[in-house]
């Protein structure tokens, strides 16, 4: 398949010209069916970077999507979360007629202007997350979501007023929030998957711990680790924080006092010594955490445990 390359598509306007949809009825805002978006089947691959908030519920897609790394077949209804300048991919077999059904918001930031939900939006995680992690909608979820599109397109479609603006972004926040209890019921319905997870980030940080590969890499990150586990950071973070009540940077350090313990325990390497065979290039900010972690410092945890 030949390098498709992104398509910038800065405005709502634009977006609706390129899909051949009718004239949006607001510029900043619009809530689109998906089955009146045709794709050309001539085209195996669409490539876009958008400048505004995307929010999908999807049925019956007949393609994969991609964004970040991930693939998903949308072989039943799910909403994806897309902030501005996301790369998002749609690949199709060649000469497919692509079909879906469902709803598609987009909101440009010029809208939240001057109001707290653009900060705010801003702090939902699920705009981060890949594909693969989509949000999974019982029926009754479904109905109360569809619910809260077609009143944001209502009130747009009335005789805007003062009252417009507030009323719309009153119902995009309320939209955020249950998609955000949702995102928590599926973190604990999906236990099994979830905990197969935790152990496969278990196995990933002994590799790190066990083959002296601090000393090589450095300090695991919360990218790398993430990237191992074929997951998004913000993902793999929320998991863990509903999970375990920690972050995956907590984890990470956890795992690295322990090992600092037990060198510092078993062995006469120095702190020097010890700091950069746990992969810090600077002893002092291995001395910082640790003391942070344990109220000791190296040196009198060493004395202590003697």
């Amino acid at each position: 398949m030949a390098k498709v390359h992104p398509k910038q598509v800065k405005t709502i306007s634009e977006f609706h010209s390129l899909q051949k949809l009718t004239k949006p009825e607001h510029p900043l805002i619009s809530l689109v069916n998906f089955e009146d978006i045709k794709y050309d089947p001539n085209d195996d691959a669409v490539s876009l970077v958008m400048g505004f908030y995307s929010i999908g519920l999807k049925r019956n897609f007949n393609a994969k999507m991609k964004y970040g790394q991930q693939t998903y077949d949308f072989d039943e209804g799910m909403m994806t979360f897309l902030a501005p300048g996301q790369l998002l991919r749609i690949d199709a077999e060649p000469n497919t007629i692509l079909e879906h059904s469902g709803w598609l918001l987009l909101i440009h930031p010029d809208f939240l202007w001057n109001n707290s939900l653009a900060e705010k939006i801003r702090r939902y995680d699920y705009f981060s997350y890949s594909i693969n992690e989509a949000l999974h909608l019982s029926d009754r979820e479904e109905a109360i979501i569809i619910a809260i599109l077609k009143n944001i397109a209502q009130e747009y479609r009335s005789n805007i007023d003062r009252f417009s603006q507030d009323l719309i972004i009153t119902q995009v926040e309320l939209l955020l929030t249950y998609a955000e209890r949702f995102y928590h019921r599926q973190f604990l319905t999906r236990k099994i998957s979830n905990h197969q997870l935790l152990d496969r980030m278990e196995t990933l940080l002994n590799g790190y711990f066990e083959k002296e590969a601090l000393l090589k890499n450095g300090v695991p990150s919360v990218t790398g680790i993430a990237e191992g586990l074929n997951v998004s950071p913000n993902y793999l973070g929320s998991l863990l924080k509903l999970l375990t009540g920690q972050s995956t940077q907590q984890h990470i350090h956890d795992r690295l006092i322990r090992k600092a313990k037990e060198k510092l325990s078993t062995t006469a390497l120095s702190i020097s010594e010890v700091a950069y065979s746990l992969g810090f290039e600077h002893p002092q900010s291995f001395t910082k955490l640790f003391k942070a972690k344990t109220d000791l410092s190296p040196i009198e945890f060493r004395k202590s445990f003697n």
